[in-house]
Parts: structure tokens; C-alpha cells; sequence
């Protein structure tokens, strides 16, 4: 159904929308390849997921109420940082387990949604919950997928090469010097989909936000404009937050005697 602007959807044509994932489903069932199940739930959950967000965020628009847009964003973050915990393969021993992924995500990605907000687009209120709730969401998903990979990249490596470390270190080398080299390759690994999806905008796939507010009526230059703004914002934060937080391991990892300490990584 069209309105001003924009289409609108009825019910019975998003459930439309899914046949192809049902017949995908099915296949998968007929295969006995085991996704069948899986497949189901995570369709019901995305459903729940999404219907509970569409009602909240209902509210927050409604409320403009700066205290509630803060405890959105709170909440959000703490899922963030919970996920990049989860998602740790060998996580640090004892409290410092926390730190590197959640200072790195939360400092990084609170500074640039602030610089966002304050200096780029400058809405008024600054902390309407129309803009900051999902330029905050892209920060927080992108950032959190980038500091997983990185974190996962350092402490594989150094585990596996830990020979090589340490003979690095035996020849004189500072401890930043010794692992700078399988640091930078975790860097790129956790650079590596932000990369790509950079590579790919505008010739290959319609990013997601500039297809939006091309639905939702926007001209399309002015969308580029958007998603621009957005694709540079994410990639830095993703680096930043990335490196800061390899860093930080890095650090805990050795000592001021510039000696290797894997015993303080879980799963060692």
C-alpha cells in the first residue's frame, strides 16, 4: 500500500515475504541436514525480536524524553558488550576478561556517536531517539563483530606461535615489537568485513540504511550522502575499537619484564 512517501506493509504480505525461506526450510528438512529446527526458531525469534523492538521504539519516538533515549542506548550497549564476552574463544582470566572488549566499545563507540550527533548531523533535540538509537545500533553490531574477530585473531595466534613470541623476545625485542606483526595480521582480520563491505557499496549491494531512505522516499543522492557518512563512521570506530582492544590484550599478555604470559588467558 503507498502513502506519502513511503510504502506501507500489510501483515499478510511480510508473511509473503517468507515462502522462500520456508521453501529453503523445507529443503533443508528434506536433506536431513539438521537446519530445519534451527532454521524455524531463529525465524520465530527475529519475529518476536523485531515486533518487541517495533513496540519500544514506538514509545521511545513518542516519549522524546532524553532520560528514556539514555536508557535505550544503555541497554543496547550492555548487550553489545555481553556478545563480544560470548563470543570470546579464549577470554582473559579474572576481570580483566571484561575490560579490552567492553572499554575499547563503549569508549569508542560513545565518542563517535557524540561526534555524530554534535558536530555532523546536529539534531535538535541532540539526543533524538530517531537519530541516535540506530546510528548507535550500527556502531555497537559493526564493532562488536570487529573486536570479536580481533580478539579471537590475537590470542589464537599467540597461543599458537607462541614459540616465535618469545624467541622474539629473546633476541631483544620490546614486547610491542615482538607481536606487532601478528597483531597486524588480527588487525586485519577484524578490518577484513567492514573492508569488504566498503568495497562492495554502490556496485554489488545497496547498503541497508541508504536503501531505507531510498524506500522510505528519500532522493537517492541525498541517501548516498547518509550512507556515506555512515559506512566512513563505522569503519573507524571498527579500527579503533579493534586496535584498541588488541592493544589492551596485548598488555595484559606480558609483563614490564617483557616476557610472554599466556597462563593468564582461559583455555590456554
Amino acid at each position: 500500500m503507498t502513502t506519502t512517501g513511503y510504502i506501507t506493509l500489510e501483515y499478510w504480505e511480510v508473511a509473503a515475504s517468507a515462502l522462500l525461506f520456508v521453501l529453503a526450510s523445507g529443503l533443508a528438512l528434506l536433506f536431513e541436514a539438521g537446519l530445519a529446527r534451527a532454521m524455524a526458531w531463529v525465524a520465530v525469534r527475529m519475529v518476536a525480536q523485531l515486533l518487541l523492538v517495533g513496540m519500544v521504539l514506538k514509545f521511545i519516538f513518542q516519549a522524546t524524553n532524553g532520560l528514556v533515549t539514555l536508557a535505550a542506548a544503555s541497554v543496547m550497549a550492555f548487550m553489545a558488550v555481553r556478545e563480544v564476552m560470548r563470543r570470546q574463544q579464549r577470554p582473559l582470566k579474572g576481570a580483566w576478561r571484561w575490560l579490552p572488549g567492553s572499554a575499547s566499545l563503549l569508549f569508542t563507540g560513545v565518542l563517535a556517536l557524540l561526534f555524530t550527533l554534535l558536530v555532523v548531523l546536529r539534531p535538535e533535540p541532540w539526543h533524538s531517539p530517531r537519530q541516535l538509537l540506530p546510528i548507535f545500533g550500527m556502531i555497537l553490531g559493526n564493532s562488536m563483530n570487529g573486536i570479536t574477530l580481533g580478539l579471537n585473531a590475537i590470542t589464537n595466534t599467540i597461543v599458537r606461535e607462541r614459540n616465535a613470541v618469545e624467541a622474539r623476545l629473546l633476541l631483544g625485542f620490546s614486547r610491542w615489537r615482538a607481536i606487532r606483526p601478528f597483531a597486524a595480521e588480527a588487525l586485519r582480520t577484524a578490518l577484513t568485513p567492514i573492508m569488504n563491505a566498503m568495497a562492495a557499496t554502490g556496485i554489488i549491494s545497496l547498503p541497508g540504511m541508504m536503501t531505507g531512505q531510498i524506500l522510505a522516499g528519500v532522493p537517492p543522492v541525498e541517501a548516498v550522502k547518509y550512507q556515506l557518512m555512515i559506512m566512513f563512521l563505522i569503519a573507524g570506530v571498527v579500527g579503533l575499537s579493534s586496535l584498541a582492544a588488541m592493544m589492551l590484550t596485548i598488555y595484559r599478555l606480558t609483563d614490564d619484564r617483557h616476557r610472554l604470559r599466556p597462563d593468564r588467558l582461559q583455555n590456554a
